[in-house]
């Protein structure tokens, strides 16, 4: 038998599935496209997370698209992080170029050109659905997890917590936090420790910084009402297509804790809120992480094993997790373990740590008699991937070089107007658009403590002056270590940039 034929019953044998399944492409051995082989992936294993990666340029970002497309077509749902900013056009028609017609023959397929059924969303001021979440509803645990607090600063958290619900405090945003940490600091703080123990004023300081650190990073329009609905996710559309939402993230590049937050939030939440599914034919929801080192960048080790514990678990609620990332090794190896499918596009090797990393992303996938798959991840060209799945018994397919299908949507982005459109005809977006700032324990404290400095004036002899809210803020034990730490920082910064420091330099090499 030959080399071909062997390829071609292995790949037939391999890549033959009861149910549904999504074509990715044709296999490629020695340089050429196998007439009659197709690479498909089952939808039943869709849950089972995966990996889209490869260095920029070799066709990540159309692999993606390729997957949600044919996702939406069986009536399951979408949702693609677009980073970059070049998902919008899976909204709209694609066309027919002689290079697509190439590769959809290739591949046995007919080439429709389509757009498909799109939800734009933002977590910023960008245009758009707004997603937000109240504090109250990420709890303690979460919270103290992205803020990477310690096990003691995560039990007064739970304790704060605990005080707001007993005294109807309503924790919506971050404001309401920032403003019970103060009053908790200084006019509360006797009632608090007398119900509910001592706190440290360091440790309250320490929460108080990294709840400002967040802020600063721009989670005030993130934490709020209108509370986003997961179900709004998971909605087909009059033609049973599953819709597609991407998130439009772009501007938030350089602000990974709050992309982090988001990422931590959403999956614990359809964690806690969908029902148990098993293996059913198809996933309920797919999510698409583009630039997924984002997720993992600056995340302390606690919240990383919350990331970890939740994409083990959130496959048996039928929702499958893919990362997009130029580099396998941008995933934490527990979370890499957990991804059946992998889309591994080129990589290229300029340096010697170039070279050593296609070496340990090698070691990856399963191995076979007709590749040196080290030297064929550099030898590919655009839009060509190695590619292997699980089938319908959960077992790794045969590792095939695949001639990638193109997108039928736009290979391209929309412009404004056209993403207006899209925006002004949602069903959601006045849903959630509409500012909500009902009343809070931030007006609730500012009232009470109103109350209160009004029973004072009129009880205190004349003559003699009370603090103003500001000034009793700004006495506060919180409120001092705040500004000996800051002050302590510019000194310092103002004696470096004059050469001179206190202490003897050390150097960081």
């Amino acid at each position: 038998m030959s080399k071909i034929q062997s390829f071609k019953d292995e790949i037939s044998k391999g890549y033959t599935f009861k149910g549904d399944s999504i074509v990715l492409g044709a296999a490629i051995l020695d340089g050429g496209v196998v007439e009659g082989t197709q690479i498909k992936i089952p939808l039943k294993t869709m849950n089972r997370h995966g990996l889209i990666a490869g260095a920029t340029g070799t066709g990540k970002t159309k692999s993606l698209q390729v997957l949600a497309e044919s996702l939406s077509d069986a009536s399951v749902p979408v949702l693609m992080m677009d980073i970059k900013g070049d998902l919008s056009g899976i909204a709209m028609p694609g066309e027919e170029k002689d290079f697509i017609l190439e590769r959809t023959n290739a591949a046995g397929i007919d080439y429709n050109p389509n757009g498909f059924p799109v939800e734009m969303l933002t977590l910023s001021d960008q245009k758009g659905t707004r997603l937000r979440a109240t504090v109250s509803e990420f709890g303690p645990i979460l919270l103290s997890k992205i803020l990477g607090l310690n096990d003691t600063q995560e039990g007064i958290v739970s304790v704060m917590f605990k005080y707001c619900d007993d005294n109807k405090l309503p924790l919506l945003d971050l404001k309401d936090l920032i403003r019970v940490i103060q009053f908790l600091s200084e006019e509360g703080k006797d009632e608090f420790e007398t119900n509910y123990g001592r706190m440290s004023s360091t440790s309250l300081g320490t929460i108080m910084r990294k709840v400002i650190e967040l802020q600063q990073q721009g989670a005030d329009v993130f934490f709020g009402e209108t509370s986003f609905d997961i179900d709004d996710l998971m909605r087909i559309d009059n033609q049973g297509r599953g819709i597609i939402s991407v998130l439009r993230v772009m501007d938030l590049m350089d602000r990974p804790k709050l992309f982090s937050t988001f990422m931590l939030s959403l999956l614990a939440e359809l964690y806690s809120s969908l029902p148990e599914a098993g293996d059913e034919d198809r996933p309920k929801l797919v999510i698409f992480i583009d630039e997924a080192h984002l997720v993992f960048q600056e995340a302390s080790k606690a919240l990383l094993n919350q990331i970890e514990t939740v994409i083990k678990l959130i496959r048996s609620k039928g929702v499958g997790i893919y990362f997009c990332t130029q580099n396998p090794q941008d995933v934490p190896a527990a979370v890499l373990s957990q991804l059946g499918l992998k889309v591994q596009h080129a990589l290229r090797a300029f340096t010697a740590n170039d070279r050593k990393t296609i070496k340990e992303a090698a070691g990856n996938y399963p191995e076979t008699d007709f590749y040196q798959t080290e030297d064929i991840l550099t030898a590919m060209g655009i839009g060509e991937a190695l590619v292997t799945c699980l089938n319908e018994k959960g077992i790794p397919t045969p590792l095939a070089v695949t001639y990638m299908c193109p997108p039928r949507s736009r290979m391209d982005v929309l412009s404004d107007d056209e993403i207006e459109e899209i925006i002004e005809k949602s069903k959601i977006a006045k849903k959630y658009n509409e500012v909500v700032d009902r009343e809070s324990a931030y007006e609730i404290l500012n009232a009470k403590l109103s109350i209160a400095d009004e029973s004072e004036e009129e009880a205190a002899p004349k003559g003699k002056q009370e603090k103003s809210t500001l000034e009793t803020i700004l006495s506060s034990s919180v409120t001092r270590q705040i500004g000996r730490t800051a002050a302590s920082i510019i000194t310092r910064s103002l004696l470096g940039a004059l050469g001179m420091s206190g202490k003897k330099k050390s150097s960081w090499f």
